[in-house]
């Protein structure tokens, strides 16, 4: 990019007048210009303020001849500066006039440039989004019943993919699907169970307790957002979830749910109605919650939850195409979540979740968690280290997260037990978890449980 003298005498003049100090630079910006060479700093000076580039690597190239392009490019971009002096705007229009085919040509790539980078945001690849996780997992799953026999369970050694995705229909609305599979290790397995398929012990039939994990798109919905004030609403079949560790209901359901920021404060109020997908199952829940932060470290979320049935309602599980389940009782028709989180110390947090039913018997559950640290998928090398304590009670919850099996949970008789893990991140967008568990059943202590659960997450 070679300038002559005199090229580059009138370029180091503007700097004098696009500066009241001319010539500032403190740093090289050319690898292959020598401090001493007479026109360092107004190179220097020139590349800092963006009237030359050099040639992408680092240096200038003086000694290759300068196209009449990048002449006419250097002269476009002098002329944006705004604080240049008569002299300097005579000598700029004389070259802008010199250099008007090649200003104007680079004028047109600009444009054209600028409308295809407009139509690829526009267009498919500027409105989708794509991201999701792959699953490695092993369970040492040890279950000791109380007739003191025992017996490994291997049903949660996976291979396991979520592939969420979202498209912009406008600037206020996205349409979304979550697709999920499931591929268990193949050692005789019951492998219809991939697809949500679970056999009831007492007919021998089958039903779809759920949209399962089959590779299929099993969630569809949209979100709507006001970019103004904040609110927005969930319509649709999704994962939902209510309390800090989702203890009270955290599954799937048909629905809605709308959030609205409470000005002010560091709150959101929220509203929803979720109904069971699983076969057979006739109920639905309504209510309202709010979440979010009180102060710099401490937050709150809080729910309650009305049955569309009232308790003591019995109504018959079956479907057209599945034989009956039986009938079935609605034990409660109220709940509610009180549950939050408080930073103790530098990088340690306390979680508790407390959820409560109006059943006659085991009507509540309580979840108590401690963080050291936090992993950063961007970040490899960052940790988390943590212990829990839960009591599940058979009636304390409307469809609590069993945390892929990792809870003991049992809804004819309530568990309980401690957790110990860590999670650590190898590599950028890769996690790594493994904790140790012992839990036990409420009604019947001698049927127990030792878990021990290594997996790999891979993110994209």
């Amino acid at each position: 990019m070679k300038l002559n003298k005199k090229a580059l005498a009138i370029l180091a003049g503007l700097t004098v007048g696009m500066s009241t100090t001319a010539f500032a630079a403190t740093a090289d910006s050319f690898t292959d210009v020598p401090k001493d060479h007479w026109s360092y700093e107004a190179l220097d000076y020139l590349a800092k303020e963006g009237v030359i580039e050099g040639m992408g690597d680092n240096t200038f190239q003086g000694g290759r001849a300068m196209t009449r392009y990048e002449m006419a490019s250097i002269v476009a971009k002098a002329m944006q500066k705004n604080d240049l002096n008569f002299g300097d705007k005579t000598v700029l229009d004389k070259l802008a006039a010199e250099y008007s085919g090649e200003i104007d040509t680079l004028k047109k790539q600009v444009d054209q440039n600028t409308k295809d980078i407009n139509d690829l945001k526009n267009g498919i690849a500027g409105k989708m989004e794509l991201n999701g996780f792959i699953r490695v997992q092993y369970d040492h799953d040890k279950y000791s019943p109380e007739n003191g026999s025992s017996y490994l369970n291997k049903d949660n050694n996976r291979f396991y993919m979520s592939l969420n995705g979202a498209y912009k229909v406008n600037d206020n609305w996205k349409a979304k699907f979550q697709l999920e599979k499931n591929s268990f290790y193949n050692d005789g397995h019951d492998h219809e169970n991939e697809s949500g398929s679970w056999e009831d012990s007492a007919t021998h039939t089958r039903a779809k307790r759920w949209s399962g994990h089959d590779g299929d798109i099993q969630r569809i919905w949209v979100e709507g957002v006001d970019p103004k004030s904040g609110d927005w609403i969930s319509i649709g079949r999704a994962w939902r979830g209510l309390g800090q560790q989702n203890v009270l209901f955290g599954t799937e359901s048909d629905g809605f749910q709308f959030g609205i920021p409470l000005k002010g404060t560091g709150l959101t109020a929220s509203g929803f109605w979720f109904s069971s997908t699983g076969a057979g199952n006739h109920e639905s829940w309504y209510g309202v919650g709010t979440w979010g932060n009180v102060g710099h470290s401490a937050g709150i979320n809080l729910a309650y939850a009305q049955n569309s049935k009232d308790k003591g309602d019995v109504y018959e599980q079956n479907t057209s195409h599945l034989d009956s389940w039986g009938d079935h009782t609605v034990y409660y028709d109220k709940a509610y979540v009180l549950s939050g989180w408080a930073d103790l110390a530098k990088n340690v947090r306390f979680i508790t979740d407390y959820a409560k039913t109006n059943a006659d018997d085991q009507n509540n559950s309580l979840f108590l968690r401690l963080n050291y640290r936090n992993t950063d998928l961007q970040n490899p090398g960052t940790y988390q280290a943590y212990a829990r304590w839960y009591r599940y009670g058979k009636n304390g919850t409307i469809s609590g997260d069993d945390e892929w099996g990792s809870l003991f949970y049992n809804g004819s008789a309530g568990s309980k037990g401690w957790i110990i893990g860590a999670k650590y991140v190898p590599w950028k967008n890769v996690e790594w978890e493994t904790f140790f568990s012992k839990q036990k059943q409420i009604e019947n202590t001698s049927n127990k449980r030792t878990l021990v659960r290594t997996q790999m997450d891979f993110h994209f």
